[in-house]
């Protein structure tokens, strides 16, 4: 199983209602970048690993992000701002899940998540506006291991 963290791309930063904020025009750009990317990864690979689940946060600028990428996508309420690690590797169903999933979310919990999965054990990694933390879930000798594949920001990608 593949499970690629996506955090949302920039976002505006004053508004009333957290999960009401939109993406900048600058975030739609990463949103539209990041996107670009990941399909260009998603078709090199073989054909079973193109099963992919998009899931997102309801916020909308994680909803306009996870948009980009022209695919349905799954609202989860349960990975909202703030949510547990708990909770997206539930939403993701990591390590057993048949399918490859795609989670767009938020910091600081996406850094958690990638910090659990590169420890084993409680962790923290910083994740840039728009950037992606691809990994893949590996056996070792009868042992479950995450495994990092790729790591990109808008800023490392081609335009």
């Amino acid at each position: 199983m593949d499970l690629i963290l996506w955090r949302h791309a920039e976002a505006e930063d004053f508004v009333n209602n957290d999960l009401a904020r939109r993406l900048t025009p600058r975030g739609e750009k990463q949103a539209a970048r990041m996107a670009q990317w990941i399909q260009s990864h998603l078709a090199n690979l073989p054909q079973r690993s193109n099963q992919w689940r998009v899931i997102s946060s309801p916020a909308v600028r994680a909803q306009q992000t996870a948009a980009a990428l022209r695919i349905p996508v799954e609202t989860i309420n349960e990975i909202a701002p703030d949510a547990s690690v708990d909770a997206i590797l539930r939403a993701a169903d990591w390590p057993g899940n048949a399918n490859n999933v795609i989670v767009v979310g938020h910091q600081p919990t996406l850094g958690m998540v990638a910090g659990r999965l590169l420890n084993g054990d409680e962790g923290y990694v910083s994740v840039k506006k728009g950037a992606v933390w691809w990994f893949r879930q590996r056996e070792r000798d009868g042992e479950s291991k995450a495994v990092l594949v790729a790591m990109a920001t808008p800023d490392t990608v081609a335009e």
